[in-house]
């Protein structure tokens, strides 16, 4: 994700306003949390989800005082289920007087997080790592093909009985 993305969504006079943010570090995170508490304070609920690194292993979701379950975790859903990471997505609820349910709050708050990632302008990464290939000089000629069709940057190379590429 290049950028700040917006979303809004409404249910029975509830209004849900949406933001998908770009981070890197969970202590960015916790400063952007507070910033938004602070500027939405008239807000009854802040409810956020994040997901963080390539194999996106890190990650929490919060409800803020919503039932369990209801807000956080539909926002983190919404973040899985577009395969993204490094994103913090913040939903911000001012109540409507009608209580909607724990189903309504589950769709209100996935459609709200929806609408930011939708209006969002995603950004595609490769991750690069490291391999290193050990085999018999018989195979040199397999390799040697394999790597020119896959063009791979060749940080060294050894060849003898075993080679060695990385």
């Amino acid at each position: 994700m290049k950028a700040l993305s917006e979303g809004y969504y409404t249910e029975k006079r509830s209004r849900f306003l949406s933001f998908a943010i770009p981070v890197r570090t969970v202590e960015e995170i916790k400063d952007i949390i507070q910033e938004y508490r602070k500027k939405f304070y008239d807000a009854r609920h802040v409810c956020w989800a994040y997901m963080l690194g390539a194999e996106r292993s890190v990650f929490r979701a919060n409800d803020d005082g919503e039932p369990s379950s209801t807000a956080g975790k539909p926002i983190l859903g919404q973040i899985n289920s577009n395969e993204l990471t490094d994103m913090l997505i913040i939903v911000v609820r001012y109540f409507g007087g009608i209580e909607l349910g724990t189903s309504g709050l589950i769709v209100a708050y996935r459609a709200a997080a929806a609408d930011a990632i939708a209006a969002a302008e995603i950004e595609e990464r490769t991750v690069d790592e490291d391999l290193t290939v050990v085999f018999e000089y018989p195979y040199l000629n397999g390799i040697m093909r394999i790597v020119k069709e896959e063009q791979p940057e060749i940080i060294s190379q050894r060849f003898e009985m075993t080679c060695e590429m990385t």
